[in-house]
């Protein structure tokens, strides 16, 4: 399961505690996008980077290779989107995972993608 960037802010929040045991039950892998989305927010306090630090030394975090780069590449000749989503989108199509996102939207016309709204009322 790849976890996209809204996924793991979403976890930091008090009211999503379902949401952070369905990722404890697993073992995360996240984009280097995310690592660099959530950590480079201008904003976020020292207690909030210090859990966001721990979480991501427990995650697997994929490195944007080669291949990751040239799905990315074909995905943004396909329809207008953005690099951060290209390059999550094609990390979990190169490493052949789901991706756990709140903004399936942003992802549901990318081919062979599998994706998975947590937080979709059920």
């Amino acid at each position: 399961m790849l976890l996209d960037s809204n996924i793991i802010i979403y976890a930091t929040q008090p009211q999503y505690s379902a949401l952070r045991a369905l990722i404890a039950s697993m073992t995360p892998a996240v984009s280097a996008v995310s690592y660099v989305e959530v950590l480079g927010y201008h904003r976020l306090t020292p207690p909030a980077k210090a859990s966001l630090e721990s979480f991501f030394a427990i995650a697997d975090v994929l490195p944007i290779d080669d291949g990751v780069i040239q799905t990315a590449i074909r995905l943004r000749q396909q329809k207008r989107m953005s690099l951060g989503d290209a390059l999550v989108a094609s990390t979990a199509l190169n490493y052949q995972l789901t991706l756990m996102t709140h903004n399936t939207q942003d992802f549901d016309w990318v081919d062979n993608l599998e994706l998975l709204d947590p937080l979709e009322k059920q």
